[in-house]
């Protein structure tokens, strides 16, 4: 008997490894959904609809915004759905280490609902405000909201996203005090910030980066340690503020459970795309920086994440509900 169990059981592990090879190779045998959790025209739209475009998997990849709920409605469609490939989501540092801390109820486990495929870029935010605003400067700002104290406004794409909790950051460093007003995104609160119906917004910099070219709108500082190539005429807020630091980024996620052999597919895919000369050069003119990691490191950098962004979330007393 001994003889025969073990004879099966190695006949069903090499079954399982066919399977799974036989899977590797015929993936994708239909369209992949990309689910991006915003609406169009933003960074993360961007991203998700460049590799649509360059993929070569043998197969459409085909992107659905599902915007809602600071990202959580497009993540949890994709936490609940078959974890074979075909359903994937453009993650953000709000959808997959922030919001976690903002709201009592998640729909979804950040990091037990999800696979990691690839950390695929990060970005500034960009402090801009109201051409009307009087300042110039992040010293500027912070003596005139001191002198009048909820007297501006900060709109944000929704409840969690890092242009949100930008914003959150920069008043408990400074000691200033202004209202959030969420949207249901950007392109809903970019008309109200050029209007002057809110006055500021720390908006990720390949959206707003244009319009301040523009003119349309005014560029006070960028989010990250250290300036962008990108705008290297702006000044960082921790040139301002010590200590300030908020960059925004994206990262591919398949369901929990989908086979490694897939998540490597996919993986090979972005990193194929993403280091495309046309490609890394377009996102390095919108504040882009390309960076292209393997599961495990995205993995062990969204732990981190969860654990800075809880910290300055307890310390702000920000909250989704």
């Amino acid at each position: 008997m001994l003889p025969k169990t073990l004879f099966l059981g190695a006949s069903l592990a090499v079954a399982a490894l066919a399977s799974a090879a036989a899977t590797a190779q015929t993936f994708p045998t239909k369209p992949i959904r990309l689910v991006v959790t915003f609406p169009a025209a933003g960074a993360p739209d961007i991203l998700a609809r460049l590799f649509a475009e360059k993929a070569q998997l043998g197969q459409p990849v085909v992107v659905d915004n599902k915007p809602g709920a600071g990202g959580n409605i497009g993540a949890d469609m994709v936490a609940k759905a078959p974890a074979d490939g075909y359903t994937l989501v453009m993650g953000t540092v709000g959808t997959h280490s922030i919001n976690g801390a903002l709201y009592s109820k998640m729909p979804y486990d950040m990091v037990k609902d999800f696979a990691p495929v690839a950390h695929v870029a990060s970005a500034p935010n960009l402090l801009v405000v109201n051409n009307d605003v009087p300042v110039k400067t992040v010293a500027e700002l912070i003596t005139y909201m001191k002198a009048n104290p909820n007297k501006l406004s900060f709109g944000s794409p929704g409840i969690g996203t890092s242009v949100h909790v930008s914003g959150e950051l920069f008043k408990s460093l400074t000691g200033t005090q202004m209202q959030h007003v969420p949207y249901k995104g950007r392109q809903f609160a970019i008309p109200d910030l050029v209007g002057g119906q809110i006055q500021l917004m720390f908006d990720n910099m390949p959206s707003a980066l244009p319009m301040a070219k523009e003119g349309k709108i005014r560029a006070i500082a960028q989010t990250t340690a250290k300036r962008s190539p990108a705008a290297p005429d702006v000044p960082t807020v921790a040139e301002t503020v010590p200590g300030f630091e908020a960059t925004t980024w994206f990262a591919v996620f398949a369901p929990a459970g989908t086979p490694r052999d897939v998540v490597m597919r996919v993986n090979t895919e972005l990193q194929r795309v993403f280091k495309l000369p046309e490609v890394a050069d377009k996102l390095k003119t919108l504040g882009l920086e390309p960076w292209i990691s393997t599961p495990e490191e995205l993995a062990s950098y969204q732990a981190a994440e969860i654990t800075k962004w809880a910290k300055v979330v307890k310390e702000s007393g920000a909250k989704a509900d």
